[in-house]
């Protein structure tokens, strides 16, 4: 079977520059702006309860000569390591596994993995391990005794981090390795998208905050600081923007150097995302000797999907060890302000809207480079213009952007809740890479050969950026402090904070209604879709046609 040339409707660079364009200026606003605002803000020293004066580079000769930037650095470091472990190794041999068992094992594994994304909440899960601070914790919760003592709390938060992570990392990851694997050359796929899930695993790791925050607050003796910890200590509970700013900056640099390495790797690779045929969507993957796996027929052996089902029920009995401590904790919650319609409310509008806004520039931005190509085949290395913010979310641009709330006199307002960030960059490089696969395999015009058939998937990630925006609790924390306008991760913080209640509420993140919801779309996307994608690399081509 030949590929399809290019339409010729695509071939319209005016047009993509256009669509471009609102991605351009999210970027600029709030990504581009807020970092040069940062790294001022890193050269000078007060700012809240005194005068702000130039010092210069101060601030990062102090920081970098000081033991406590290294510890936080090397410790948010280290809690990547189970989780990367969990993502390239653990996820891809999964993957292989549900893979070769053949549809029904593989999109019984989709399912289950969905749930383990919609049920995560950080600040939930934490909440549930400081259920074993009471004397009567037996079982795993009393791992949580080992963060009483600075010896032992950086190893203890080590693994209830792996423990907690454990689902989503690899629901997430598994996502990521079976459209490789259904590729006619499966071995330059399945090494990108690895090399990508790994630097994403670390970029996310080097931002954690919300479950050290709960459990130890970077304690005791700042044994468990991580870089976002001490960049809050600094900046919100000294009231020192300078040095704050400073971890800040340096943490930017590191992201914007993985984010610009991972853009890179899928360009350079010619990554590229289709959809086949709904009816090839049950087609064996890349081993078998037809050419392209066209209209064979699916053959499985007995042994395929005995492994398939066996590490099936391994995953789920593992998962299920992992999340016992929250698990039990919802059961014994009798419900709190936390989970309230209020709290409801502040948490799932922002976070709704917000996701609507960033993934909607991010599709039209895609459209624009990967659909519509306005560089030809080059058009793919204009994502290196949004490449260092791949991987940054509020955190490091957190001091700036709660300076812009001030000085718009926002903080304390329900308008503050929503996130300050206009394009979803990660939603960008996946949305391009599938419109850039669609536009290179359709014979038909842009509408009915790119725009229809990504339109789901921009729905996909605007649900999956609602979930994290949901669930984050940095932010919202920063911005207000009536109780009024707490969304539900900060009024449980509080809670646990104040010693209100000796049973916190545990599932008050996660409202059966918000679980029901996402996981019925979890559900519809990945049997309907997202088990139709096929990713490709060094110009490899899927099996089938895109649809």
């Amino acid at each position: 079977m030949t590929s399809p040339a290019p339409a010729p409707q695509t071939s319209a660079p005016a047009l993509g520059w256009l669509l471009a364009v609102p991605a351009l200026l999210g970027t600029l606003i709030s990504l581009v702006l807020p970092t040069g605002q940062t790294i001022w803000l890193s050269l000078h020293s007060g700012g809240v309860l005194r005068e702000s004066t130039y010092t210069g580079t101060s601030n990062y000769t102090k920081l970098l000569g000081d033991d406590a930037f290294w510890q936080a650095l090397g410790f948010s470091l280290s809690l990547t390591l189970f989780p990367l472990l969990t993502a390239v190794v653990v996820a891809p041999l999964l993957a292989l596994a549900l893979d070769r068992a053949g549809t029904w094992p593989r999109r019984a594994g989709r399912i289950v993995l969905s749930l383990a994304v919609v049920t995560f909440s950080p600040v939930g899960v934490a909440a549930a391990w400081m259920r074993g601070m009471a004397p009567e914790a037996s079982g795993l919760l009393g791992l949580v005794e080992g963060l009483r003592e600075p010896a032992t709390a950086p190893g203890t938060l080590r693994l209830i981090v792996a423990a907690a992570t454990f689902g989503v990392i690899c629901a997430l990851a598994v996502t990521a390795f079976l459209p490789a694997l259904r590729g006619s050359r499966v071995a330059p796929a399945m090494l990108v998208v690895g090399a990508l899930v790994a630097i994403a695993t670390v970029a996310v790791g080097l931002q954690a905050f919300s479950i050290g925050l709960v459990l130890t607050r970077g304690g005791p003796e700042r044994s468990t600081e991580t870089l976002a910890g001490l960049q809050y200590d600094f900046a919100f509970r000294m009231a020192e923007f300078g040095p704050g700013a400073s971890v800040a900056a340096l943490t930017g640099v590191i992201l914007g150097v993985l984010g610009i390495v991972a853009t890179v790797i899928a360009v350079a690779a010619r990554l590229r995302i289709t959809v086949v045929p709904a009816s090839h969507a049950g087609m064996p993957s890349a081993s078998s000797d037809t050419p392209e796996g066209v209209g064979v027929p699916e053959r499985r052996s007995p042994s395929a999907v005995a492994v398939g089902a066996a590490a099936l029920v391994v995953l789920v009995a593992v998962g299920l060890f992992f999340t016992w401590p929250w698990i039990d904790g919802v059961l014994a919650s009798t419900g709190s302000q936390a989970g309230a319609l209020g709290a409801q409310v502040n948490t799932w509008v922002p976070a709704v809207s917000g996701a609507i806004i960033s993934v909607g520039v991010a599709y039209l931005g895609a459209l624009g480079i990967g659909g519509l190509r306005p560089l030809g085949r080059h058009s793919e290395w204009l994502l290196l213009a949004f490449a260092p913010w791949l991987f940054v979310t509020t955190g490091p641009l957190g001091v700036a952007n709660w300076q812009n709330m001030r000085n718009l006199g926002l903080i304390d307002s329900f308008l503050a809740l929503f996130p300050p960030v206009l394009v979803s960059v990660p939603a960008l490089l996946v949305l391009t890479l599938l419109c850039a696969g669609l536009a290179e395999r359709t014979d038909k015009d842009f509408f009915a050969g790119v725009f229809l058939p990504s339109l789901p998937m921009a729905g996909i990630l605007a649900g999956a950026v609602a979930l994290m925006n949901a669930q984050d609790l940095l932010w919202p924390l920063l911005v207000v402090q009536k109780s009024a306008l707490f969304t539900a991760p900060v009024a449980q913080t509080a809670q646990l904070g104040a010693f209100a209640t000796t049973t916190p509420d545990v599932g008050a993140a996660t409202p059966l209604i918000a679980v029901v919801v996402a996981l019925a779309g979890a559900v519809a996307a990945q049997l309907l879709y997202l088990d139709r994608l096929a990713i490709t690399a060094n110009d490899s081509r899927s099996h089938t046609p895109a649809a």
